[in-house]
């Protein structure tokens, strides 16, 4: 699939060109001489299409015995992992970061795809007794129809499997619009879930923009639940969007993560956690670490050590297995966060290092930026509050442990947080008093692992979970069974007086 520069969307079963006869090109962030492809411009009709054909679909998928969903499954499962290398040699082309990265993108997709595939012998529900003699009390899952995903740059494998596959083995039917800067990961997915026997129409890809494509995909009646990744501000339109049908929606949206160093904490391993967590995938995720809060006592030696490692960095071009950070994903996000860096100056904070894009070389080929580092930062200025989604790391410093709590959960966000310490009596408690979705002791604020749900609080989320059996629950919907063997007529509450 990758000798060919032109893809086309793939839908019930066919690659298929755009009723647009429109397209657009994919090229590489850390050097946009390099095209990777040519992908459909597509628009309402395409989307019609694939959801007549996913909906058609659906009426034999969702029949097919979910063991035997789960067998294609875990063929899906060994073909990308035969594929591994390949695939994500092109996922660091079209997205940037690098190779150690994208390999565990596409290993998260694997992940993903065989701990489904088991569920197929599971999606269990519950057995309970009876308030009445001789009647049977149980619940089981049922899939929902057509399920429509709206999936991010970031983890453009990792977060499309997350999604698609709990929604195929329950026996939903999927049509997917990957981000337009990542299209290729979503094609090789969807390639080899059809080389591996899914039926024709139950999964799709339509490419192109989010008004395009985006939109008629969540207005379309049809569509029963709408997944998005992306930000809150997009999240809460995707909301609204799917209201008035009462359409099911999981968002997994911004996060403002924070790691605490306590005065006790190893500092060595809190520093390298912090830029492993701030400046991994340069700053691009939804989990990146982009507060640090430091004990008074340490703060000055975590600044100093942080400084260091991160001007250690060496940063370009993905492909090169001694680069440590590769570029942001486009001109667009490289001017947000130059846009932040300046707000963080004029607000106050002192800017330890970085700052600036990189130029000279194969950097003016790139959307390149150095890791940044402010200090002195506030609970008031705009790069504590806001996603800036990009190598930037704001410090605070607090005194007490309660007051490191109530910095912690200053934000409108609720992802991901971790803490640094020995104690394990502050760990815990800790644990129980950051309002996050995810947390870790003596680890940073990145690193979620498939057989846990995944997702946050407040402006984070709306309450669903990835990943894990919790993913089972946005795909499904609950039905209580209830069986009277007793041969008389039986009224609960009633009769059990």
């Amino acid at each position: 699939m990758s000798s060919d520069p032109v893809f086309k969307n793939f839908i019930n079963g066919e690659w298929v060109e755009s009723r647009s006869g429109e397209t657009f090109e994919n090229r590489n962030p850390a050097n946009i001489d390099e095209l990777v492809g040519v992908f459909q411009k597509s628009n309402a009709d395409d989307v019609k299409d694939a959801v007549e054909a996913a909906a058609q679909a659906y009426k034999s998928w969702r029949l097919y015995p979910a063991p035997k969903r789960g067998e294609i499954l875990y063929r899906v499962g060994e073909r990308l992992l035969g594929q591994k290398e390949r695939c994500s040699q092109e996922m660091t082309r079209e997205m940037g970061k690098i190779l150690a990265e994208t390999r565990g993108d596409v290993q998260e997709a694997i992940d993903m795809t065989y701990y489904m595939a088991g569920e197929g012998r599971r999606l269990l529900g519950t057995t309970t007794p009876s308030e009445l003699h001789n009647k049977f009390c149980m619940t089981v899952r049922q899939p929902l129809g057509v399920c429509g995903f709206i999936t991010p740059w970031n983890f453009p494998m990792a977060i499309p499997a997350w999604k698609t596959m709990p929604a195929l083995i329950s026996g939903n039917t999927v049509v997917i619009k990957p981000a337009t800067d990542t299209p290729l990961s979503v094609a090789n997915m969807v390639k080899v879930c059809h080389e591996e026997g899914i039926p024709p129409g139950v999964i799709n890809m339509v490419t192109g923009s989010g008004g395009q494509v985006g939109q008629p995909l969540i207005k379309d009646e049809r569509v029963r639940v709408i997944s998005f990744t992306g930000s809150t501000e997009v999240g809460r339109k995707v909301s609204e969007a799917c209201a008035p049908d009462f359409k099911h929606c999981c968002l997994e949206m911004g996060g403002k993560n924070v790691q605490i160093v306590m005065d006790d904490a190893d500092l060595e391993l809190a520093v390298h956690g912090a830029t492993w967590g701030a400046f991994g995938t340069t700053g691009q995720r939804c989990t990146a670490t982009s507060r640090l809060i430091c004990h008074v006592d340490v703060a000055d030696k975590v600044i100093q050590m942080m400084v260091k490692r991160a001007e250690s960095l060496k940063i370009g071009n993905g492909l090169d297995e001694s680069i440590e950070m590769g570029p942001c994903i486009n001109q667009d996000q490289l001017d947000t966060v130059l846009k932040y860096i300046e707000i963080g100056k004029k607000d106050g904070g002192r800017l330890m290092t970085g700052g600036e894009r990189l130029t000279g070389g194969t950097y003016d080929k790139g959307y390149f930026v150095q890791p940044t580092i402010f200090s002195e930062v506030s609970q008031k200025m705009r790069i504590w509050k806001e996603e800036i989604f990009g190598p930037v790391l704001s410090i605070g410093t607090f005194r007490t442990f309660d007051e490191a709590i109530e910095m912690a959960n200053d934000t409108a966000y609720g992802l991901s947080a971790s803490i640094y310490t020995r104690d394990v009596n502050r760990a815990y408690a800790a644990m129980r008093d950051v309002n996050t979705g995810l947390f870790y002791v003596n680890a940073p604020t990145i690193g979620a692992e498939t057989h846990l749900p995944f997702g946050g609080t407040k402006e984070t989320g709306n309450g669903h979970r990835e990943a894990a059996t919790a993913a089972l629950d946005v795909f499904n919907e609950w039905k209580s069974v209830y069986v009277d063997f007793s041969g008389t007529m039986q009224r609960a509450q009633i009769d059990n007086q």
